[in-house]
């Protein structure tokens, strides 16, 4: 078998439920809000049992959003946001593996029954998600593209990003967990089956994530969250030996003629607290951590960000890109996630 059928194999057939998962990097640990606590007592049991995600892809201001979220599985992802979307609103799963699917669909009438939707707002689409533009998905038509623990296990990752760039809107975003290495993981780890189905064999070494972000036209990618992950399972901890894992929520987003670097143009904003359940402060990313009503300094990338977004009127915008004071102070290179969980202070754009 190829990885591709590899991996449709171990969601479908090895793996029957989380429980059967043989480390952490395929399993969500961060801190659910409290109404997301709420909403997930509508998922279906059977749904909720073959959750294999890594993080919490739920971002903010989703009210009438079209999602599209790849690597769907049974649907758990789908469902939630299906509820914060609206009825007005639409989610769309995409994944490879029928018997996940199956599980999804046969469900579809339950989610919309509990939510006391007229019609369903959720589909799901059957297909590989280096090949998305072949689905019939229409381009430049999605708010937000989700994915949650997957993009490590496709092979042709710089595909994947590059037609997700295609998919979303102006202005849309790419809000996506996955599992990445602090360095590259060698061929004969990538070729095991159990540590490419764990999420760790075909995790990319964060740099070169980056540099595949950029190229498929993501200028600025931001890193939301990260934490490391342990290998609890002795036998697969002796293979990986040195290579720590990590991982990470990455924000990006479809803005023409961002910047490579964060440049200081004396520009600043101030968030109004108008997003439901974030009144208190805006996380756009680790490092801009936005209080309700402070000013806050910021690049220009980063008043793009927010000002050519659906952030937008969550925000006043005080100044402009007419005069140029270099580069933002702060900003470095290294490796960007934290061995600890704890995000680092509020302020400064990096």
């Amino acid at each position: 078998m190829n990885i591709t059928e590899e991996v449709k194999h171990y969601y479908g057939s090895i793996l029957q439920g989380s429980k059967d998962l043989k480390t952490d990097a395929c399993c969500t640990t961060d801190a659910m809000p409290s109404h997301l606590k709420a909403l997930l007592q509508h998922i279906h049991p059977e749904v909720q049992s073959r959750y294999y995600g890594c993080g919490l892809v739920i971002p903010e201001a989703l009210e009438g959003c079209h999602i599209l979220d790849l690597g769907c599985g049974s649907g758990r992802d789908v469902f939630l946001l299906s509820a914060m979307v609206g009825e007005q609103g639409s989610v769309t799963g995409v994944d490879m593996t029928e018997a996940q699917l199956e599980i999804a669909i046969r469900h579809q009438d339950y989610h919309r029954e509990r939510l006391g939707y007229s019609r369903p707002n959720t589909d799901f689409v059957e297909g590989q998600l280096e090949h998305l533009l072949d689905l019939d998905l229409p381009r430049g038509s999605f708010d937000i593209v989700i994915s949650n623990c997957v993009l490590n296990l496709v092979p042709d990752k710089s595909a994947v990003l590059e037609q997700v760039f295609e998919l979303l809107k102006p202005g849309g975003e790419f809000y996506f967990s996955d599992v990445y290495a602090d360095r590259r993981v060698a061929d004969d780890l990538r070729s095991d089956p159990v540590l490419y189905g764990e999420c760790l064999g075909g995790a990319l070494y964060w740099n070169d994530f980056l540099r595949l972000a950029k190229a498929a036209g993501f200028a600025d990618p931001r890193l939301v969250s990260d934490r490391p992950l342990s290998i609890d399972d002795p036998q697969q901890q002796e293979k990986l030996g040195n290579t720590k894992f990590y991982s990470a929520t990455y924000r990006l987003i479809k803005i023409q003629g961002l910047e490579s670097s964060c440049e200081d143009y004396g520009q600043a904003v101030r968030y109004k607290g108008s997003i439901s359940h974030h009144e208190q402060q805006f996380l756009l990313d680790k490092h801009h951590i936005i209080e309700t009503g402070r000013i806050f300094p910021v690049c220009g990338n980063t008043y793009r960000m927010l000002k050519e977004t659906r952030f937008a009127p969550h925000f006043d915008f005080f100044g402009d890109a007419g005069t140029h004071f270099g580069i933002f102070q702060g900003c470095g290179t290294g490796l960007p996630f934290d061995d600890a969980v704890p995000h680092p202070e509020s302020g400064g754009c990096c």
